[in-house]
Parts: C-alpha cells; sequence; structure tokens
C-alpha cells in the first residue's frame, strides 16, 4: 500500500505588524478579525481563498 503524503498547512501571512486599519482590515498582512481569529482552524483550500482575498485587497479590487 502506498503512502499518502499529507500537504502541509499553509503558512499565516502575518507579518507581526497588526494594527487595525482603514476597513477593519490588519494593515501588514490585509485580513480582517475573523479571517485572523480562524487561521489556525482552515483548511489548505480556506486559507488559498483568504490568500485570494488578500490579493485582492492589494489591488484595491475589494475591501
Amino acid at each position: 500500500m502506498d503512502k499518502v503524503e499529507k500537504e502541509r498547512p499553509l503558512r499565516s501571512p502575518c507579518v507581526g505588524a497588526c494594527c487595525p486599519g482603514e476597513h477593519n482590515l490588519c494593515t501588514g498582512c490585509l485580513r480582517n478579525a475573523m479571517e485572523i481569529a480562524e487561521w489556525g482552524v482552515l483548511d489548505n483550500d480556506e486559507k488559498r481563498a483568504v490568500f485570494a482575498l488578500i490579493r485582492r485587497r492589494e489591488k484595491g479590487e475589494i475591501c
């Protein structure tokens, strides 16, 4: 039987500069409070979705 290697959890986008900014987003990582609080229980697909939101926020597409 083959061993299936489990995917490693994605690292947090936290940069250690936590400060609530405009639209209640952290000025360091651009996550909202719920995204920060739930990070540890999200699976990798859910974390990828948060990263996608961060990229859109960086571009100014969404708040």
